[in-house]
C-alpha cells in the first residue's frame, strides 16, 4: 500500500469498524489514503485499523459519535 489514486490524502471514514464503512477505509488505505476511521465501536475500529497497517497501509482510529460535534471537531 502507499501507492494508488489516494497517495498523500488523508480521509476520515465514519462507520469505519464494520460493513460497508469498513471496506470503504480498507480500501481507501489500499489506494494510498491515510485513513482515520471514526466510530463508536472500539473493538472493530481496532481491527479495521489492524488489517490496514498490517497490509502496509497507514490507519489510526478514534472513538467519536457523530452526532456529536466536539467528537466530530476532534477527529478533523
Amino acid at each position: 500500500m502507499g501507492r494508488g489514486v489516494l497517495a498523500n490524502k488523508a480521509a476520515i471514514v465514519t462507520g469505519g469498524s464494520s460493513g460497508i464503512g469498513r471496506a470503504t477505509a480498507l480500501l481507501f488505505a489500499q489506494e494510498g489514503a491515510a485513513v482515520l476511521v471514526f466510530d463508536l465501536d472500539r473493538a472493530g475500529g481496532e481491527s479495521a485499523v489492524q488489517d490496514m497497517n498490517g497490509a502496509g497501509g497507514r490507519g489510526t482510529f478514534l472513538t467519536g459519535d457523530v452526532s456529536v460535534a466536539a467528537d466530530c471537531q476532534q477527529a478533523v
